[in-house]
Formats: C-alpha cells, structure tokens, sequence
C-alpha cells in the first residue's frame, strides 16, 4: 500500500500534495505502467484522509495522463514514456548584468521609485475596487473609460488652454499603438514627415507600418516648412513645444505658418506629439498647437510618462470632430487597451 507524509504548512491543499506525490513516483518509476492504484476507500483509510481527497487527485492525474480508469475494476499506472531526465544534466551559466549607478541619470525615461507616491496610488486603488466594482466589469467604450476621458478633457482646459470634449479623447496602451491607429485612419498612401533631428523611435515605428515616411530638416525656430511644401508632405509629426533633442519651443509665427501649410489641401494634417511639454523650469507650459487651429488640422498626442510614471502605459490622442466621425465607422471594432483598472 502507498504511504505518504502530508505536511500542514504547505500552502498546497492536501489533494494537490497526494497527485504530487503519485506523479513523481509514476515519473521517477516507482509506480510502473498498468500497475494497479489503491481503491479511493482503501487508500482513504490507510491515509487517514477523505475519499473525496482522493478522488480529486485521482482526477487531476487522469485529466494530465498519468493514469487510467478500467469500469469496476479501478485505476491504472498510464504507460509513459519518459526519458526526459529530472534534475539537468547541466546547469547553464547566465552572467550577471551588473547595473552602473549614477548620482543622476538623464538619459533614462524611469521615475524612481523612491519619488513615486505608492501610498496615495495604493490608497485610491483601495478605493476604486471598494466603491466601483461592477463599473470595473463593464468593457469600456472604443475611446476608453468616460470617466478617464473627462479627467483628461478638464486637465487639457486648465494646463493646455485646449477646449476640448471626452468624446474626441481616445485612450491607448502608448504612443506607438495611437501610432498605428492614425495610420489606418488617415491612409497608408500617403507621405509622413518626421524633425530632423527627431526621436528616431518615431521614424522606426511608421517604417515598420509601410508608410513612406522622410526626415525633414529643421532651424532654430522648428521644422522647415518649405520642405514639406516641396516634398509635398501630407501628415508633419512634430513636437513643437518641446522638441528632442535640441529643447526647441516653437514660436508663434512658425505655428502659424505650419498651420497655413495644413490648410493648403485637404489631407494635410499636423501630428502634435505633445509628449514633455508640461514640466518646465520657469513660467507656465507653452499653449498646444491645437488651441490655436481653427481648421481642425491638428492631431493632438501625449502621454502621462512625464507627469506619472513611464511604467504607466496610458496615452491618449485628441482628434478633429470629422476624424473622430470616421474614427467610428472605420475603427470603432477596436477594444481599448487600457483596462477599467
């Protein structure tokens, strides 16, 4: 008869100790093929354990093909062929990445964790699970949460100065997926432009999409306009109010004239990735592009990297009232990819 010894403080449940211990024993040969098992009663017994604990390791060895059942006649080692050795022969080396510290490092896109206010996040999930369970099951609409959206919409009018309704507010899992979304939206035959010098990110991710995309030089004052003129772009991604890698702020001037460039035919449309743009060392953040497009021209974009954390997968894009109108008839199939969570 098999004897095993069961132990209290496993975490595991006594049915899942007694099919561990079957398994290893049919694995490691102690317990050979169409060798007969103890009856469920009989093993209870000796055991001094349930016949329902029985019954529930009987059938998770069953479900994994481990053993056999015959009618009226009881259970059976399966015949397995097992050459696959337990323990590895050998055990492979992975070196150690030994991580450089620095007293302060620009060049990451990490908030450490020592700035960042876990017990107030910890303290507002707590409430969101107490007080919005059934909220949480609902699947949320293609442009994500409302709730979400209106926060965002009002964080816009206060630090942005842009008027702007939930409903054009569509929310995804970074940039790269809006990415990919705008592209289907707006057509894969037509020319991008990115800034030159520019995040090469960006380029990467439009090149990987299948849409011809060129660099497009740039002064003091931004993006060059005469070259997307004479390259006859359709679509400019820009980061007017804070460029990378140069820290360039856009004037005025330059908007308006990117604007009237967009407005010269119907396609054109201006990109406004708008991602670093609200912490500054002095004086307020620069008003968008957008707040100033009377035309519906402008594709807003940003991120809460800067202002909560990069691990924080949460974009967002703010389209023009006829975009967001196609939006739902071509795209609306989509599920958002940012949770209620």
């Amino acid at each position: 008869m098999l004897t095993y010894s069961f132990d209290e403080n496993n975490h595991k449940s006594l049915y899942q100790q007694l099919y561990t211990f079957i398994k290893n024993d049919i694995l490691e040969g102690h317990l050979i093929a169409d060798e007969k098992l103890p009856s469920k009663r009989t093993f209870a017994k000796n055991l001094g354990i349930s016949i329902i604990t029985i019954e529930n390791a009987y059938a998770q060895l069953m479900a994994e093909g481990y053993i056999y059942s015959l009618p009226k006649k009881g259970f059976y080692v399966s015949p397995i062929n097992n050459k696959t050795p337990l323990i590895p022969a050998k055990m492979i080396h992975k070196p150690s990445i030994k991580k450089k510290s620095y007293w302060c490092d620009f060049s990451s896109n990490q908030t450490p964790a020592n700035l960042f206010p876990f017990t107030t996040w910890s303290k507002l999930m707590k409430d969101v699970l107490n007080e919005h369970q059934s909220e949480l099951m609902v699947n949320p609409p293609v442009g994500g949460i409302y709730e979400l959206r209106e926060a965002i919409s009002q964080h816009l009018k206060e630090f942005r100065n842009m008027d702007v309704e939930p409903e054009r507010i569509i929310i995804g899992a970074g940039t790269e997926y809006l990415y990919g979304l705008l592209v289907q939206l707006l057509g894969f035959d037509l020319l991008y432009a990115v800034e030159n010098p520019g995040y090469n990110k960006i380029l990467n991710v439009y090149s990987s999409l299948g849409v011809k995309c060129v660099p497009i030089d740039m002064d003091e004052q931004g993006i060059l306009v005469n070259q997307l003129e004479d390259l006859d772009v359709d679509i400019a991604h820009i980061s007017p109010s804070h460029h990378f890698p140069t820290g360039i702020i856009m004037p005025i001037t330059r908007r308006y004239e990117l604007l009237g460039w967009a407005n010269k035919k119907e396609h054109r449309y201006i990109i406004e990735d708008d991602y670093d743009s609200e912490l500054r060392l002095s004086g307020h953040p620069i008003p968008a592009l957008q707040s100033i497009d009377l035309s519906e021209k402008v594709i807003y974009m940003n991120t809460f990297t800067k202002t909560l954390a990069s691990t924080i997968r949460i974009s967002y894009m703010v389209l023009p009232h006829h975009l967001l109108e196609l939006y739902n008839k071509k795209l609306s199939f989509y599920a958002c990819t940012v949770s209620n969570f």
